[in-house]
């Protein structure tokens, strides 16, 4: 690299934000949002690399574009996340905003987990969006297992759920 693009390079890196944002307009042709001092001089200098000296191929360029076109991009959370209200016994009415999980670990919904703990038969009730202890619902099995530990256990290991594929 050329003494001049380090130079230039080095200067860009103690202009101020406003600065940036000029030189930003002045590399790219277009305006930034950003605001980030940090990110934009870190763009700023790796555009006036490309610049200096080449930029992506023309083969690599298409493969980029063929790998974003089959990129599936979410920039929402999907309406099926957010969880229906769930009755409990009690008639207690809770609603959870996290998605049903698809580790094969967890049992299906209605079963019963049950575990000896300090002379204590600890009975877990597992459901289609969370798990149900003593009348309340918990999102995850290591929260439940923290919460009769008094510290952080794995869930799966605090009830005796195995990895898939190791055998009990």
């Amino acid at each position: 690299m050329r003494i001049e693009i380090i130079r230039e390079i080095d200067k860009v890196r103690t202009m101020t934000v406003k600065a940036l944002r000029e030189k930003y307009l002045e590399v790219f042709g277009e305006t930034t949002r950003s605001g980030n001092k940090d990110f934009l001089w870190k763009r700023i200098a790796w555009r006036i690399q490309a610049i200096e000296e080449g930029d992506l191929s023309e083969r690599a360029r298409r493969r980029a574009e063929e790998l974003a076109s089959d990129a599936d991009l979410r920039v929402r959370t999907p309406s099926s996340a957010l969880a229906e209200p769930v009755a409990l016994n009690a008639g207690i009415t809770a609603t959870y905003a996290f998605q049903v999980t698809t580790d094969q670990r967890v049992p299906i919904p209605g079963t019963m987990l049950t575990r000896q703990y300090k002379g204590t038969t600890i009975r877990v009730m597992v459901l289609a969006k969370g798990f149900e202890y003593n009348g309340k619902l918990y999102r995850t099995l290591t929260s439940i297992s923290k919460e009769i530990t008094g510290s952080r256990w794995n869930g799966f290991h605090f009830f005796g759920l195995q990895k898939e594929g190791v055998a009990a």
